[in-house]
């Protein structure tokens, strides 16, 4: 019950603003730790009763020395009872107390729950990153960017709270005992904290800069290897295992060069702090010998000053390695805003408004695009697709077609023109609404790693397994889900599919693609070579549910294969970004284009088209 009250105080799920977090390093801290500020304010509060306790015990151990020798044989309890009584109680009550409840705040409360508040708030924005971000880099890398920061700004936040108290307390308190008993015993210390400022200023910004060159190389060895397991079957099939090695062996390279270049520093750095500490022992132990020798202090202080100044060295050494920790977090976490704070490409207005679709009308007016490169690609083109029309997106490869499919779905903005849909800018729509009105069957069928009913409940979460079923059917993948199963017993609809479907064959997955487009049911349907990864007896047999989900559809369909789109109501044919014809079938081998010279290539004249 005391668990699950401190681990209820912080909620992961908290209601948050969807924005891109800060991008310098102090303001990303404050961004998430000011939703948990009563939480660290008290672990502040708590630190400094911890600290003060220890400090405490020391002062003790000096007073009992002095206690036993001042005190006759048999008088020691009767005269200093209460004085012991409230030693029992600092070191049986209060200490383990403060300590539980600093371990409690700390391990069920801030090293789960903030780590993945975190994590959950930094994945939330990333998700709706545009297509072109995770193009532009590893998915492995981007992954562990997501959680480690999470990991490195809770460490750095907690280790700071805790070294702080640490620091301040014992370097106050040990002035101050020290000053009481000679204050000629504050001499070795100071000149020690001055040497060891000294230290932490020469060695941690060194420290720093290598934490952040070395977690660089890690994410960069992560994303190779990565991308070499999702390419296993290219991998194989090129036999290019050495290849790969070679590759993955050179980031482990630079990432192991870069790693020791930071352990260097760490090694010097403890060897200095060390000789520090054994120097201020000798000269602490030293100089309050020589004062007792002299009269000038009791036995007591000589315990208390060498037992507090043991600890400060074992102390110190410890705030070393937290501060280089640290940094060494900060410069992880500055590794993750890399990645993790980028401004969206792609955004909805603040006024956007959900798309309606009653009609299914779809207008490109002046379209221009070019990927950023100032020219090519797309250039103003014009389209009218009515409702319910259904035309077919012909042209060479780099002709523009996918290109218009995905700016027509707003994977990326537009750069010049406006895109319609009954009339409705696109621009002005939410991203989801628009996506959600628009079913597509994609060349690259690629499922997610979950089973067969989660993938498919993606076109219809709220669909019944009748539905599932149904679905599948129309697809004509009923006949082999069936006989589906998993390494871990799962069959069927639960069977998993392993990672972008790999566990089925092109046709198995394109057909999983389908029925989860038949579930979807959007008025508007593309399709990017549907049925390509399909053999003919299957092409033909889906060809006729094909037919059906198109019925009362708007529907455009690209296909290097021209049999499979010869039958629609018109094709527009493309080149270099524009169009150059439109027409039916028919009309277009009439006209002895570059659509007839394609239909000519493909069938050598043998194909016709009823």
């Amino acid at each position: 019950m005391l668990f699950q009250r401190f681990e209820r105080l912080i909620d992961v799920f908290r209601p948050a603003p969807d924005q891109m977090p800060p991008r310098s390093v102090l303001r990303f801290y404050i961004h998430y730790l000011r939703q948990v500020w009563p939480l660290f304010a008290a672990l502040l509060l708590v630190g400094l009763a911890v600290a003060l306790i220890e400090v405490a015990l020391f002062s003790f151990l000096g007073r009992i020395v002095d206690l036993v020798q001042a005190t006759p044989t048999g008088e020691l309890f009767r005269r200093h009872g209460a004085e012991l009584a409230w030693m029992t109680v600092v070191a049986l009550v209060l200490r383990p107390l403060f300590n539980v409840l600093h371990d409690l705040l700390v391990h069920q409360s801030i090293t789960p729950s903030l780590t993945n508040l975190i994590r959950w708030q930094n994945h939330r924005y990333v998700l709706k990153q545009s297509l072109g971000f995770f193009q532009n880099d590893f998915a492995g890398r981007i992954a562990q960017r997501i959680m480690q920061t999470g990991n490195s700004l809770r460490d750095s936040s907690v280790q700071a709270v805790d070294a702080l108290w640490h620091v301040v307390i014992y370097a106050l308190s040990s002035l101050v005992l020290f000053a009481e008993a000679d204050w000629r015993l504050m001499l070795p210390l100071m000149a020690w904290i001055a040497g060891y400022v000294a230290a932490i200023a020469w060695f941690v910004p060194r420290v720093k800069l290598r934490s952040i060159a070395s977690s660089d190389a890690r994410s960069q060895l992560m994303g190779r290897i990565v991308d070499g397991y999702t390419n296993i079957t290219t991998l194989k099939l090129f036999a290019h295992t050495r290849e790969e090695e070679d590759y993955a062996r050179a980031a482990l390279d630079e990432q192991t060069r870069r790693t020791q270049a930071m352990e260097r520093v760490i090694t010097t750095m403890d060897a200095t702090v060390t000789t520090m500490g054994g120097l201020l022992i000798v000269g602490t132990c030293g100089l309050a010998l020589w004062l007792w020798d002299q009269g000038l202090i009791s036995v007591g202080a000589i315990a208390l000053a060498t037992g507090l100044v043991i600890r400060i060295i074992n102390m110190s050494g410890w705030i070393m390695w937290v501060v280089t920790g640290i940094f060494d977090n900060i410069g992880q976490v500055q590794d993750g805003m890399q990645t993790i704070s980028v401004p969206r490409q792609v955004v909805d207005r603040a006024d956007a408004q959900p798309l309606r679709v009653e009609r299914g009308e779809v207008r490109f007016e002046e379209v221009s695009f070019h990927y950023g490169k100032g020219s090519g690609v797309i250039e103003g083109l014009d389209l009218v697709v009515r409702p319910g029309e259904k035309i077919g997106l012909v042209g060479p490869s780099g002709a523009g077609k996918s290109t218009l499919v995905n700016l027509l779905l707003r994977l990326y903005d537009l750069e010049g023109g406006r895109i319609l849909i009954d009339g409705q800018d696109i621009a002005g729509v939410t991203q989801e609404s628009l996506r959600a009105r628009i079913g597509m069957v994609t060349q690259d069928t690629s499922l997610l790693h979950r089973s067969i009913r989660d993938n498919l409940l993606y076109g219809h979460p709220g669909a019944s397994d009748a539905d599932l079923q149904d679905a599948l059917r129309k697809a004509r993948a009923d006949g082999f889900v069936p006989q589906l199963s998993d390494a871990s017993g799962r069959h069927g609809l639960d069977a998993h599919v392993g990672e972008r479907g790999v566990k089925l064959s092109g046709g198995q997955r394109q057909r999983i693609a389908i029925a989860r487009v038949l579930l979807k049911d959007a008025p508007i349907l593309i399709l990017d070579e549907a049925t390509s990864a399909l053999d003919s007896e299957v092409e033909a047999a889906i060809q006729e549910s094909l037919e059906s989900l198109m019925q009362g559809k708007t529907v455009i369909a690209i296909a290097h294969r021209l049999s499979t789109i010869a039958r629609m109501d018109r094709l527009v044919v493309l080149d270099h970004g524009r169009i150059v014809e439109s027409g039916t079938h028919a009309e277009l081998l009439a006209h002895g284009g570059l659509y007839a010279r394609l239909w000519q290539h493909q069938t050598g004249g043998f194909v016709g088209v009823e």
